[in-house]
């Protein structure tokens, strides 16, 4: 008889390392998978990134400590055998052997599943994961730092709840990973409108913003800076009529009761849009309207859209500036000085130079503008180097967050489609030549959707009714 078949399996268990090594890797994959998998079942999980450790790191972890389990008993057989370890059984020894054993494994679990684990998925939540652990992430980075969902992780906008949404998001995040990794991910990189992997406003926006909801009429105060030697700044004031719900305004014409509005597009991004059709399941309203040029191949099928928020909101966390508007944003914020002589004007030139890369620019860009008034302006350089340098850098950051060579990112790359100043937008289909067959068109009359209270205008009345105008100046640095 063998003086391993009178021996029970699990005293073999604990005669080589192999086998309890196993064990201790099962034991770790089940204690973790009772850590992380509640927050799969839930639904929506706060981290979607938690799918990796339950559906692919620990099964990896536990089928391992099965495959290392027999290879240890079978070592424990051959080494009885060959009388490099004693067979002598003795049962309390070995059950108080492998006691412990489990005891410590567990503990130590424990300790991990608590905190290595919890903090692990949690720092996987962050936008310095999402964006900065990849390189081809960086623009969208830099404009989410910059933007008013900077406070919003970017799982909750980026993943859609549900299995089908954890599904859909590994299956992309491992073909981004392999683009990342091999190097053949296009520049620059595509939007998730483009690419059709945005979720659906309803499932993410929605659940802060509905457009079913009254906006009612909102004020807007645009201040542009001209490119002259004073840099005279003029004031836009617009009353926005948002509506929303029954009220009429952009968000009732699009999205109020019985509302439904499709439109197809010949590029990716959604540009050009030679058809919308507009249908009211509450009142039977029915029209389709053509462009008045429509595409070439007019025989092609072009892919077709419901109209969601996104469309016209393409750009809400992740958006890039034009150099004039930011230029503009920066002086009326103070960040930089408007009196500085043609600080907007020279700017804007040093802006839009092409540099090989984001270090050229950095070296270049704010010296070229303390060269400029050293040269032309030496005696304010003496009174105010320390704002023209200040100015220098903040030049740069409006550069560095919206051009990044590398990736082929720059001036206009990443249409806004909200408006109509700096890209088509609204113009998109509200162009006028968008007719239906009883020849209505796509209105273009401004005052649908603003009624200007004041255009250009260098001390608007209103903002003084308002009480705005002292508030407004206070904030720009002399």
């Amino acid at each position: 008889m063998s003086v391993t078949s009178s021996r029970p399996a699990w005293f073999l268990l604990t005669q080589h390392w192999l086998s309890l090594l196993g064990t201790a890797l099962i034991t770790t994959a089940l204690i973790s998978w009772l850590f992380v998998l509640p927050l799969q079942i839930r639904g929506h999980a706060s981290n979607p990134y938690v799918g990796i450790i339950v559906f692919l790191v620990l099964p990896i972890v536990f089928f391992a400590g099965l495959a290392l389990v027999p290879v240890g008993v079978y070592l424990s057989k051959r080494q009885i055998k060959e009388g490099l370890i004693l067979p002598e059984f003795d049962r309390k020894a070995a059950l108080r052997r492998i006691a412990w054993f489990f005891v410590v494994v567990t503990v130590v679990n424990i300790l991990v599943g608590t905190q290595l684990t919890y903090r692990a998925v949690s720092y996987m939540e962050t936008p310095q994961f999402c964006g900065g652990s990849c390189h081809t992430m960086k623009p969208e980075l830099a404009a989410y730092q910059n933007s008013p969902h900077s406070r919003v992780e970017c799982v909750d906008c980026h993943v859609a709840p549900g299995a089908v949404g954890w599904i859909n998001s590994k299956t992309n995040g491992l073909h981004q990973l392999a683009s990342t990794v091999f190097g053949t991910m296009p520049r620059p990189i595509p939007s998730a409108l483009e690419t059709n992997r945005l979720i659906p406003a309803r499932e993410t926006c929605e659940h802060c913003h509905w457009p079913q909801n009254l906006g009612g009429t909102r004020l807007r105060v645009l201040s542009k800076f001209a490119e002259d030697e004073t840099n005279t700044r003029t004031e836009t004031v617009l009353l926005m009529l948002v509506g929303g719900n029954q009220i009429a305004g952009i968000h009732g014409a699009h999205f109020g009761p019985g509302i439904h509005i499709r439109f197809a597009a010949t590029d990716p991004a959604r540009q050009t849009i030679p058809w919308v059709e507009y249908r009211n399941t509450e009142t039977g309203d029915y029209r389709r309207f053509a462009a008045a040029d429509p595409p070439s191949d007019s025989s092609r099928a072009l892919p077709a859209y419901e109209m969601q928020c996104v469309d016209c909101h393409n750009r809400p966390t992740h958006t890039f500036d034009l150099p004039e508007r930011a230029m503009d944003k920066g002086l009326a914020l103070g960040e930089i000085s408007a009196g500085l002589p043609f600080i907007k004007k020279k700017s804007v030139e040093l802006l839009k130079t092409a540099y090989t890369s984001s270090q050229e620019a950095a070296e270049k860009l704010p010296a070229a503008l303390v060269s400029f008034y050293q040269q032309d302006y030496p005696d304010i350089y003496a009174k105010r180097g320390n704002d023209i340098r200040q100015a220098g850098q903040s030049v740069l950051a409006i550069y560095e967050r919206n051009v990044f060579p590398e990736l082929k990112v720059s001036w206009g790359t990443y249409p806004n489609n909200l408006g109509h100043t700096d890209f088509p937008g609204c113009f998109r289909c509200h162009d006028g030549s968008h007719t239906a067959a009883d020849g209505k068109t796509i209105t273009q009359d401004c005052n649908i959707c603003h009624e200007p209270l004041a255009m250009d205008e260098a001390s608007p009345e209103i903002l003084k009714t308002l009480g705005l105008t002292e508030r407004i100046q206070k904030i720009q640095k002399q």
